[in-house]
């Protein structure tokens, strides 16, 4: 088990690396399998395609950590966390939020997002709790996975003008206030 993460580390490290020399369309399964100094076939015991590399990434980096802070109930460390990881890391997410389309990174973001803060919900929510209609845990995790995805790129498209400290700061008033404490706070 260890040794496969090992090898799974090396091929990520490796795409990593040229996803900040070319644009992710540009990038073949054996330029990765070089960077990483493996060959070729090795690269399908591990990942199916660039995709699936770019989602484990951001699995390892992200929603790993965050997701260990939320089912510790710790949702403003969690927030400040994605937001500061993604500052720090913002040469590879400036190239990974590039990526369009199914499987993009987009998807690949809300998507788990969406599951992380639904565990959450549901572990929150506890024993015998469930809302109705949209308001499950799964609906209500949709409908934030998608304000952040939106936050997230909207961020990076400006140049990270605030930092991830700030921007940790700003979201955590703008989930939980009114749109009226939010015009006076924030704008």
């Amino acid at each position: 088990m260890g040794e496969k993460k090992q090898v799974k580390e090396q091929l990520a490290e490796g795409f990593r690396t040229l996803m900040l020399e070319y644009p992710f369309e540009k990038i073949t399964i054996k330029m990765i399998t070089d960077k990483a100094g493996l060959m070729r076939p090795t690269f399908y015991n591990h990942f199916a395609d660039k995709y699936e590399v770019l989602e484990w990434i951001c699995r390892e980096e992200l929603f790993n950590g965050a997701d260990l802070l939320l089912k510790n109930k710790m949702p403003d460390a969690a927030m400040q966390f994605l937001f500061t990881k993604l500052e720090k890391e913002r040469e590879f997410y400036l190239r990974a939020i590039k990526t369009e389309g199914q499987n993009g990174f987009e998807q690949i973001f809300c998507e788990n997002t969406q599951r992380v803060l639904q565990e959450a919900f549901e572990l929150y929510a506890g024993e015998g709790k469930s809302g109705a209609g949209i308001f499950t845990a799964a609906g209500i995790a949709q409908y934030y996975a998608q304000g952040l995805t939106f936050i997230i790129k909207e961020w990076f498209h400006k140049g990270l003008t605030l930092s991830g400290e700030e921007m940790a700061k700003n979201y955590r008033i703008l989930i939980s206030h009114s749109l009226v404490d939010i015009v006076e706070q924030i704008m």
